[in-house]
């Protein structure tokens, strides 16, 4: 088993910056793939960004494409996700995620574990 808390979420003006982070506790040995995922009121939830185990390979949604980062440290166990020239359509609900099978995937059903997921609200 493994454990996902996101930190990092929060309020934030149209063009600003924010951080979230995703620490991971538990079965940490396993090599997994990470990945973000957001949803908003409303909406189904959608993929944002996703990282391989050791960190060399990333795929990004086309809509975040370009100013959004995602890093993982995994000395620390963490994942992190950076925001940058926010929108207010990036306003949703982002999740973590852990996947054991997988070397990277946009797939929701890749995808074994979850975090609680962290607010993002961006205003216009």
């Amino acid at each position: 088993q493994v454990q996902l808390v996101e930190s990092g979420g929060g309020l934030v003006q149209a063009g600003g910056s924010l951080r979230l982070s995703c620490a991971a506790s538990g079965r940490t040995d396993s090599t997994y793939a990470m990945g973000w995922f957001r949803q908003a009121p409303g909406k189904e939830r959608e993929f944002v960004a996703a990282i391989n185990w050791s960190g060399g390979s990333t795929y990004y949604a086309d809509s975040v494409k370009g100013r959004f980062t995602i890093s993982r440290d995994n000395a620390k166990n963490t994942v992190s996700l950076r925001m940058n020239s926010l929108k207010p359509e990036d306003t949703a609900v982002y999740c973590c995620a852990a996947a054991r099978y997988s070397s990277l995937t946009y797939s929701s059903t890749q995808y074994d574990y979850w975090g609680q997921g962290t607010q993002v609200t961006v205003s216009s």
